[in-house]
């Protein structure tokens, strides 16, 4: 078998990352100018809940299949799903047609992000994974600073739609890469799908998602919980759970996952909601929403480094704590600073500290997670730390958005909410129109990250109760995947 060449494929790994975290900022800060141009201001959250939808209720499917066929062909179907999402939603002529690109974008999107990091997890040891966690958060520096900026530049030289198509060289790119210098050995064994189990957690998923946005919630959230009840009694009796409940016991995990649906709640939320305060009640530009939001992600990958040099030393538990208290802080400074005349360069602080936060926390726990399971549960275990970060996001961002909605009333005129949060932000609206929209959107976007807050809160009592474990040396559990050319 051919060995693999670590140095390019880290390379091709990492440009997989970078398009996410470019996907993160480039089509979070113009989605408003994207409603102006389509229309749809009451769909706004369903852009991003759609596509954190589709990608949660594949993780856990590519993290069992990443297990059992092999990492690298889980990840090309991943790849190639993703970069068909985003030529079609540059092609998009409508919000609901954007919507439904955007689930296949996430459709793709659940085979990246997790099926990377059990490969970075299969190529490095525990304590070497602690260092390289520092180059993968610097990629999201590098992309927080640059894909604000060249969204705005996109939008104002071409339009919105390249934001989509701007994926497409960095894919490819990758995709060589991964498919010609990773090899790895994969055992060749009969094998079932847990289809029952796939079907029955994405349906409660998408019961669950329906129910909080305020879609027939006395029949969608009851059904939720039985679906869920239903899926766990399915789990405890497959042959290969696509997400084995014994591994979500192990409290390394089980607190890991739970902490992690909080804090991506917060994360998922404020990258959603805080660019359109910043064009829909500050009257900024494009470019400006990212400068808010970019310095969180700038803040992570420094925080990263530190991080992963100082686990070897302190174990994650301190690590985790720290980080849950900084992202905590900043959401109640956030909240402050939304109720008095801020700027921009205030909110970007507040973002950054809140990336320091998340830095500090997720490396550790992503290393945690990867170190309690071995080679033949990495996938699944990697893939269910994502899983429920993204489900964290996808139902805040959801209710937040129907909270958002109920807030700014059913009487108000859609279109002129279009009008606000286009490129004159309302200049040719009526004054007094112009008040009216803004202090209702302010005021309802003032009850969304008082939600936020309360979120930290309770994902740093859930980081408190993460156990005490050293990072260990040895990597028993692994498979070595022959490397040359380190």
């Amino acid at each position: 078998m051919p060995k693999t060449h670590r140095p390019l494929t880290v390379v091709g790994v990492l440009l997989a990352m970078f398009m996410s975290a470019m996907e993160a900022t480039v089509v979070g800060t113009v989605m408003p100018t994207v409603v102006q141009k389509l229309g749809g201001i009451e769909l706004y959250g369903w852009t991003g809940a759609v596509y954190l939808l589709a990608a949660t209720v594949t993780m856990p499917l590519y993290g069992k299949l990443a297990d059992l066929y092999g990492r690298k062909p889980v990840m090309m179907l991943g790849m190639a799903f993703f970069l068909a999402g985003s030529m079609a939603s540059g092609l998009s002529r409508t919000m609901m047609q954007l919507i439904a690109f955007r689930a296949v974008q996430g459709l793709g999107a659940g085979g990246l992000q997790p099926i990377a990091m059990t490969v970075v997890g299969d190529i490095f040891r525990p304590a070497e994974r602690a260092r390289i966690q520092g180059v993968f958060g610097a990629v999201w520096g590098v992309a927080a600073m640059s894909g604000p900026l060249l969204g705005g530049l996109i939008v104002h030289v071409l339009s919105w739609r390249w934001v989509f198509f701007i994926n497409v060289p960095f894919g490819v790119v990758s995709a060589v890469l991964i498919t010609s210098f990773f090899h790895e050995p994969v055992q060749k064994k009969d094998h079932t799908l847990d289809i029952a189990g796939t079907v029955l957690l994405a349906s409660a998923i998408v019961a669950l998602l329906l129910g909080v946005t305020r879609v027939e919630p006395l029949i969608m959230l009851p059904l939720a919980v039985l679906l869920l009840v239903g899926f766990v009694l399915v789990e405890l009796r497959a042959r290969e759970p696509v997400l084995s409940v014994a591994l979500l016991r192990r409290p390394v995990i089980g607190v890991s996952n739970t902490a992690g649906a909080l804090v991506g709640s917060v994360m998922s939320s404020t990258v959603i909601y805080l660019p359109l305060y910043v064009q829909g009640v500050l009257g900024g530009s494009v470019t400006s929403a990212g400068a808010a939001v970019a310095p969180m992600l700038v803040g992570w990958p420094i925080a990263s480094t530190i991080s992963g040099r100082l686990l070897l030393k302190t174990g994650y538990r301190p690590l985790v704590r720290t980080g849950f208290v900084v992202v905590a802080l900043s959401c109640l400074a956030l909240t402050w600073l939304l109720r008095t005349h801020t700027s921009v360069k205030e909110l970007g602080a507040a973002m950054f500290v809140m990336g320091t936060g998340m830095g500090l926390a997720n490396t550790a726990l992503l290393i945690a997670v990867q170190e309690s399971a071995s080679w033949e549960e990495r996938g699944v275990a990697t893939a269910s730390t994502m899983f429920f970060r993204s489900i964290g996001g996808a139902v805040a961002v959801g209710a937040l958005g129907a909270l958002l909605a109920a807030g700014m009333g059913d009487d108000v005129p859609k279109n002129l909410l279009n009008d606000l949060l286009g490129p004159e932000h309302g200049k040719n609206l009526d004054p007094a129109v112009l008040v009216t929209l803004s202090g209702g959107l302010q005021q309802g976007l003032h009850r969304v990250f008082d939600v936020i807050a309360m979120l930290s809160g309770v994902a740093l009592a859930a980081g408190m109760l993460f156990p005490q474990r050293k990072i260990a040396q040895p990597d028993s559990g692994r498979v070595p995947t022959p490397v040359v050319g380190e």
